[in-house]
């Protein structure tokens, strides 16, 4: 016989407040694809100021020569020392930019929806700040300023995604300032430092890093372009809430019931 206390088995705790659950897919796939073309668009409206943009682009470079800064020109020479390393630079270049933010934005819509929604929002607003300064203030690259002397290292040794700037109708050349190239790695790499709890998450600052190398030894964005990006991220992330993280629901023990008392057959007679 038993005359011991029964216990039940814990239940789990009502679930808390949790983050947003993930938006629908076929809206988010509609919403990116839609600020992308928008994008695209404004950056079309923003091309033929050729010479606004080249007499912007001899400001910035003087003006970086004020401020000290390091000529693009030290990253390149160390580019062209062989024809390998500045092909891996170009192709970088080419390759890298928009699948690398797809498959953090994919990656992130599957394991953070949450954060997701965040990053979304911060891409759009960093995108939307960017696509208003090259309407208002049209750069030439410094590839295409002769005073800099800098070589197009796309050209000369390939991948190149331009053509001609004057016969380039799928790209605005003259669209230097900010960079997205370097803004759109820094969010990948600090939203995924957000989102991950591994020592070594610190690691992706290298895809900034090795962005701003390729952008500015390629002489496709002055290092104020980089500056000018992460400027602008600085201030979108600022303006879109970041999720908290909630811990997952633990389980807690129902409430225990009395002891029931067992007679034994047969007991008093």
């Amino acid at each position: 016989m038993r005359t011991d206390e029964e216990f039940e088995e814990p239940e789990p705790a009502p679930p808390g407040p949790r983050t947003r659950d993930r938006p629908p897919l076929v809206r988010e796939l509609l919403l990116v694809a839609g600020l992308f073309l928008v994008y695209k668009l404004g950056r079309q409206l923003a091309a033929g100021h050729t010479a606004e943009a080249y007499r912007n682009s001899r400001e910035v470079w003087d003006l970086e020569r004020a401020l000290h800064l390091p000529g693009e020109g030290v990253v390149q020479s160390s580019l062209l020392h062989g024809d390998t390393l500045v092909q891996l630079a170009n192709t970088y270049y080419a390759a890298v930019h928009f699948p690398a933010t797809a498959a953090f934005l994919v990656w992130l819509y599957l394991r953070r929806p949450g954060h997701y929604i965040w990053a979304r929002r911060a891409l759009a607003a960093v995108t939307a700040a960017a696509l208003v300064l090259h309407l208002t203030y049209p750069l030439a690259p410094p590839r295409l300023l002769p005073v800099t002397g800098l070589v197009d290292t796309a050209r000369l040794y390939g991948p190149s995604v331009y053509g001609p700037p004057g016969a380039d109708q799928l790209s605005n050349q003259f669209a230097a300032m900010p960079s997205l190239h370097f803004g759109w790695a820094l969010m990948v790499a600090l939203g995924l430092i957000a989102v991950t709890r591994s020592v070594w998450r610190w690691l992706w600052l290298l895809h900034p890093l090795v962005t701003l190398l390729v952008i500015v030894g390629t002489a496709n964005h002055f290092w104020l372009d980089a500056i000018a990006a992460a400027a602008l991220l600085g201030l979108a992330l600022a303006a879109v809430r970041r999720p908290r993280h909630v811990p997952a629901p633990t389980a807690v023990p129902r409430p225990r019931r009395p002891a029931r008392r067992r007679t034994l057959v047969g007991a008093g007679r």
